[in-house]
């Protein structure tokens, strides 16, 4: 059987990285992949191009523009532009070019500020959004829009897919922009050096938070991509075809700190600054639609920050500034 001819878009990111990673474990699977410099996805005619020169068979749709609360505040008009216009392009000219099978990678941000925990696919467009990310959030439930409008006006099959909090190699591990995951774990990392007796963490540490490692997610992104027709389509709904993907596990932030302090190997002591916001009280996927597919993750908390961790100290010189 000839090998699948399959897109990753977005390789170089944490999320893309790791698809290629689990991809190149398929014997059948031809990987390709283009980096910003040989093509624009904000470019439609340009993506356009690309598709028909090479005879995509399947795509993975991990290209996005991302980053934390700041910079979503920022720069919303970038956020919201950016993320429709590479969903836009790179899904019609999948279609365009006769690409059947799509994946498209979303985000928990999808569901309301107040919904319900843990939060079922059926929370999606039931309640107003976080304001912080809800142009990101707004882009990324057009992204899902766009497969199932696909599917339904031509029998495409594009699939999503929402992940949790995520982290692992590759992650971003700048000390302004980053998530908590990457940020604990350099700030414990650079106490460590300074041989610091303490290191002040914000909030009271009681807020509940679910983590995924990344190497999950591709696993978990590769499976719903292969599912046959029959059972993915005995799961999920035409206007409502997405499925969550997480640990279905949350744990304090406290008892997250606490583990990146272990992992790391700071002895010092941890001071909760109670004065600074908690946030939401809790954030976590309801993940039996997965787990009824037939896929569950695997990679435990502690493991998972030791892998990420390692990745640092492997790269750390990237993360200077």
């Amino acid at each position: 059987m000839a090998k699948q001819r399959i897109f990753v878009a977005g390789h170089r990111g944490m999320v893309g990285s790791a698809i290629v990673r689990q991809l190149e474990k398929e014997a059948d699977a031809e990987i390709l992949t283009a980096t910003r410099s040989e093509l624009n996805l904000l470019d439609q005619t340009a993506v356009q191009s690309w598709f028909h020169q090479h005879a995509v068979d399947q795509v993975y749709l991990a290209a996005a523009k991302v980053g934390g609360i700041h910079a979503n505040n920022e720069y919303p008009a970038e956020f919201i532009y950016e993320n429709l216009m590479i969903e836009a392009n790179i899904i019609h000219a999948a279609h365009q070019s006769g690409v059947q099978k799509l994946l498209f990678l979303g985000s928990s941000c999808i569901y309301p500020k107040n919904a319900e925990q843990p939060m079922r696919e059926e929370a999606l467009l039931t309640g107003t959004l976080e304001p912080t990310n809800e142009p990101y959030a707004i882009a990324k439930i057009a992204g899902i829009k766009l497969c199932e409008s696909y599917n339904r006006q031509y029998g495409r099959d594009y699939r999503s897919v929402m992940p949790t909090n995520l982290y692992g190699p590759h992650d971003n591990f700048h000390p302004e922009n980053s998530h908590v995951v990457p940020a604990l774990l350099r700030r414990f990392h650079e106490a460590k050096l300074a041989g610091a007796k303490e290191v002040m963490a914000w909030g009271t540490g009681s807020p509940m938070r679910e983590f995924l490692h990344v190497d999950d997610m591709a696993e978990a992104s590769v499976f719903v991509m292969n599912l046959d027709d029959a059972t993915y389509q005995q799961h999920t709904q035409p206007m409502l075809s997405h499925i969550n993907v997480g640990t279905g596990v949350d744990c304090t932030i406290k008892e997250l700190t606490e583990t990146v302090a272990e992992v790391v190997g700071f002895e010092g002591n941890i001071v909760w600054d109670t004065t600074k916001p908690d946030g939401t009280p809790r954030k976590l996927l309801d993940v039996s639609r997965l787990e009824a597919l037939g896929w569950k993750a695997s990679i435990r908390l502690h493991d998972g920050l030791q892998d990420a961790y390692q990745w640092f100290l492997e790269h750390r010189d990237n993360f200077r500034e």
